[in-house]
């Protein structure tokens, strides 16, 4: 995979208007982008088919999780955007509506095991009786086995999944964060080398790139340290 594709630039942005404005100043740096609820709920999913007639890789992150009808009918909307990638949350039953609908399409379905906002602490405060990584380690089992495309974890995970994941699944890895960025409210973070050298395939940057004043070379500064790591 070419470094470039293993950059997914999340479009956290306030607008389509906005999110436009950055795709331009990123040009061809960039060729994999991220829309998330911000973005979705001010114009981002009619955005998305313009970058996909652009020629760009789009990752839908609505983290779907309902009853079984509503994520399969969310999906199949989803699958006919032309998007590369959709989050749903890693529930058995809502993991099974996802791979049943998207089949027939080229959407991949990626399952979100453990935010990277939370700790050990958020599980325990949400009722869950397990720590983060025992978490994440029975979410990707019940993923793999029911035939998800690829999970979202925190780079910390990322070499513990490599030994539970399918030879086919993809790791896609947000808390992204160059070494001296802001942390922000992410709680596991990691560099994007070594994030790669963990074994994630695609890196989730936001604000490190959007927030940056020369977006376009943070992020090929991001690509170039990505394309080190998997020499």
């Amino acid at each position: 995979m070419d470094a470039r594709d293993r950059l997914i630039v999340a479009l956290d942005l306030p607008s389509v208007a906005a999110a436009d404005a950055m795709v331009t100043r990123l040009g061809d740096a960039v060729s994999f982008y991220k829309i998330g609820y911000q973005l979705a709920f001010a114009g981002g999913l009619a955005f998305a088919e313009t970058l996909i007639r652009a020629k760009k890789q789009v990752f839908i992150d609505l983290k779907l999780h309902d009853i079984g009808n509503t994520v399969a009918t969310g999906v199949e909307s989803v699958a006919k955007l032309g998007a590369t990638f959709l989050t749903v949350h890693a529930y058995p039953q809502t993991m099974h509506a996802a791979v049943d609908a998207r089949k027939g399409s080229g959407l991949r379905i990626l399952a979100v095991t453990v935010l990277t906002s939370y700790d050990d602490a958020d599980l325990a405060a949400a009722g869950y009786d397990f720590t983060v990584p025992e978490l994440v380690a029975e979410r990707a089992a019940q993923a793999r086995d029911i035939g998800i495309d690829g999970l979202v974890c925190s780079a910390e995970e990322a070499a513990k999944l490599r030994g539970i994941a399918s030879a086919g699944m993809v790791l896609v890895t947000p808390g992204i964060r160059p070494v001296g960025a802001d942390k922000g409210d992410q709680k596991r973070i990691m560099t994007p080398a070594a994030a790669i050298a963990a074994g994630a395939d695609h890196l989730v940057v936001g604000r490190p790139i959007v927030e940056a004043p020369d977006p376009k070379a943070a992020a090929e500064a991001i690509v170039a340290e990505i394309a080190g790591a998997t020499r």
